[in-house]
């Protein structure tokens, strides 16, 4: 059943018609048919998508509408906005997943009679699913919660919910005052007024999860609904959230205070009878994630609506374990309101120190013994203003080790993130040790990341054998447990660089022994690929043509670069194609649609006055293309790409298609010409371009591994590792 009241943009009937947002831009204009905006703005109109998809049916452009994509437009284009959309789904999948008959005889008859019975039935499910808070109707607007939602509040910090194991509740004067006992549940059993506008949309629900299942369905859904808005959340990689768990080890109660979209409970949750608990400050978040655990998993879910510091929903909740990737260099934590909270044990958290409150916090949500685990800045390891809480924490035994990651381990990518792991100390331990690890050697190359095999095996090794009974092992450069009296100075820094030693001198010996054979091996690969000696010849006198003349005539097609997109792909800059380097650029969320390159593509830099054009290789493609950058595609049957490449690459070529400025030099693409030959002429220039890029390529890497070799050495004889003979 289709709902007329849905809408969907330009770029949704692109996807629709699998074609270019060019191509609906040219049916606008020629076609007087075409469905008239119904919304929207001006510059970005929305339109019915029972008149698109009747429009394009007519024109032979599309023969069904695909069910997903169906389904996704009647979603984002909800008259209540695409999370309640999503909710609502979530809610119904629930009911599918739980009780599937049940929705055969909610489903049969008309949308009233769907929506007047859907209730009921889903009252049925969230009982035990979620408590019998959520088994009521949404609070009115007037009773939400009270506290203030900070813009890192939003944070889909995919962290563990974990759990809130109620023991033996414990004094008064330990609850914190501004808590109530969840009051505020994730998860509200929906009205009849509001599920009767999104009858059609879980109709349509309901038959995808015929086809894929009622947990791939909501997984789908809500993947698409992230995609399409990636600057509102800060999503946790699901490599970081499972070491996360594992460093926790096994726990029946898991608690996530800042849940966001719930990688870090989904990472901890495997056993059925687990209780899982999620707090998030945004209600979507918080609802969404709710409903994802449940589908994902059938452990007992308790979501709760609200700041974690200023409301906290579980204040009786004594957990095994609390993971949590807490918003960071937050100034608005609830500083002056917070000052005699019972929670501070270690101290009261400067106004700057807001990861400290998140850390003391989870503490204070674990039984004795229980184990926390939290993504952390690293200057929250060294800054003065919290070196006497650190200092606390340290003395006690509730730090037990802190590890620095890789650049490339979670958002903010550019910056090398900490773990800090904590345990509640049941007695104050004789001689506390910290274990410090630092796993930044193994920071990965480009759009890979970390090498999280490596990263895994290295921090689970050492964790485990700091551990067990005896002394540590000390692993220069890696690992090293240290007394935590060696620490109390006046700086309490915690940052691992800094107290581990550097690798032996054995180990810094064959790491510049290896790379001194690599180097060898290259260079003697860069001489075999030396180009041969160059014989004289007269000058060619060919007919040329320019690249406006072939993209006119249909021997290649031209695209820019640069326009956004929601696709998250790697994306090829300027400079990664002048340096011969691997995608690693971003493009901004917008309507337009990337630009993906493909294996053959030749793509040529426009701004800098260079001569430089980069044949998209296997391992490349798929790539979106980067602004200043122009994409060629040739048609094989006419253009080698090889060929294309090689003489746009030509100096004499670019200077008579360039145009300088008083700052810039920008090159006009279509003005480069190439000479006329037939494909076979081509293709044997096209061999000996390819041979030279080859090289070029053998001499690149030579230069990075003769710095590298240069580096070593000098760091090796400065510090001791390396014999000057």
């Amino acid at each position: 059943m289709q709902d007329n009241a849905t809408e969907v943009t330009a770029a949704g009937i692109a996807r629709l018609a699998g074609v270019g947002r060019a191509a609906v831009s040219n049916w606008r204009r020629r076609h007087a048919d075409f469905p008239r905006p119904v919304g929207g703005t001006e510059t970005s109109p929305s339109f019915a998508l029972a008149e698109v998809e009747s429009w394009l049916r007519k024109q032979g452009k599309l023969a069904e509408v695909p069910l997903r994509e169906r389904v996704w437009q009647q979603l984002s284009g909800h008259p209540e906005g695409p999370v309640t959309a999503l909710t609502h789904a979530g809610c119904l999948l629930l009911l599918i997943h739980d009780r599937p008959t049940v929705w055969l005889e909610v489903s049969a008859g008309s949308d009233e009679r769907l929506s007047e019975m859907l209730p009921g039935a889903l009252r049925e499910v969230f009982t035990p699913r979620f408590g019998p808070e959520a088994a009521t109707s949404a609070p009115s607007a007037v009773s939400a919660p009270s506290a203030v939602k900070t813009p890192n509040a939003v944070n889909a910090a995919d962290a563990v919910n974990a759990a809130d194991v109620v023991n033996p509740a414990p004094p008064a004067s330990a609850v914190h005052t501004a808590s109530a006992v969840n009051t505020h549940p994730a998860v509200h059993l929906p009205t009849v007024p509001e599920l009767l506008p999104s009858a059609p949309l879980l109709r349509g629900v309901a038959e995808l999860a015929a086809e894929l299942g009622a947990r791939q369905t909501f997984e789908f859904l809500l993947g698409r609904h992230l995609d399409a808005n990636p600057r509102q959340y800060t999503l946790t990689p699901a490599d970081l959230a499972a070491l996360m768990a594992d460093l926790a080890g096994p726990a029946r109660t898991v608690l996530d205070p800042a849940c966001g979209t719930g990688a870090l409970l989904r990472a901890a949750a495997g056993r059925p009878d687990q209780e899982l608990y999620a707090q998030d400050s945004a209600p979507e978040l918080a609802a969404l994630t709710t409903l994802r655990l449940a589908l994902q998993t059938w452990s007992t879910v308790r979501g709760a609506v609200g700041d974690s510091l200023r409301a906290d929903a579980h204040p009786r909740l004594r957990a095994d374990a609390v993971l949590c990737h807490p918003p960071f260099n937050e100034r608005n934590w609830g500083h002056d309101e917070l000052a005699y909270d019972p929670r501070w044990e270690y101290g009261f958290p400067a106004r700057t120190e807001s990861e400290l409150a998140w850390v003391q916090h989870a503490l204070a949500r674990l039984k004795d013994g229980g184990a926390g685990v939290l993504l952390m800045p690293p200057a929250a390891a060294s800054r003065r203003s919290g070196r006497r809480i650190r200092a606390d924490l340290l003395r006690r035994g509730a730090l037990r080790a802190v590890i620095a990651l890789p650049l490339g381990a979670a958002p903010p990518y550019n910056i090398p993130l900490h773990l800090w792991v904590l345990r509640r100390p049941e007695k104050a331990p004789a001689q506390p040790e910290v274990l410090l690890v630092d796993v930044g050697r193994f920071a990965g190359e480009g759009r890979d990341g970390p090498d999280w095999r490596a990263v895994r095996e290295a921090v689970l090794d050492a964790w485990q054998a700091f551990g067990r009974p005896g002394r540590f092992a000390e692993r220069p450069g890696l690992a090293r447990a240290l007394p935590v009296i060696e620490l109390l100075d006046d700086d309490v820094d915690l940052a691992p660089a800094r107290h581990l030693p550097p690798p032996t001198a054995a180990d810094g010996a064959e790491q510049l022994t290896a790379v001194r054979e690599h180097l060898g091996e290259t260079l003697r690969l860069t001489a075999d690929l030396t180009p041969p000696r160059a014989d004289a010849a007269h000058p060619a006198r060919w007919p040329l043509t320019t690249i406006g003349e072939l993209a006119r005539g249909g021997a290649l097609m031209l695209r820019t670069g640069g326009n956004g997109g929601h696709a998250r792909v790697p994306v090829l800059t300027d400079n990664d194609v002048l340096f011969g380097a691997d995608p690693s650029g971003t493009l901004p969320e917008s309507e337009e649609e990337a630009v993906l390159t493909e294996p053959g593509d030749v793509v040529v830099p426009v701004l800098g006055g260079g001569s430089m054009a980069r044949v998209i290789d296997a391992a490349t493609g798929g790539a979106a293309l980067g602004r200043n950058l122009v994409l060629l595609r040739p048609d094989p049957a006419a253009l080698d790409p090889w060929f294309l490449a090689g003489f746009l690459r030509g100096t004499a070529n670019n200077r008579q298609a360039s145009s300088y400025a008083s700052t810039a030099t920008r090159l006009d693409v279509r003005r480069l010409q190439l000479p006329r030959l037939p494909l076979d002429e081509q293709r044997r220039y096209g061999e000996r371009f390819r041979a030279l890029d080859e090289f070029e390529r053998a001499l690149r890497h030579a230069g990075r591994l003769g710095e590298q070799l240069v580096r070593g050495m000098y760091d090796g004889l400065t510090d001791g590792t390396v014999a000057p003979d």
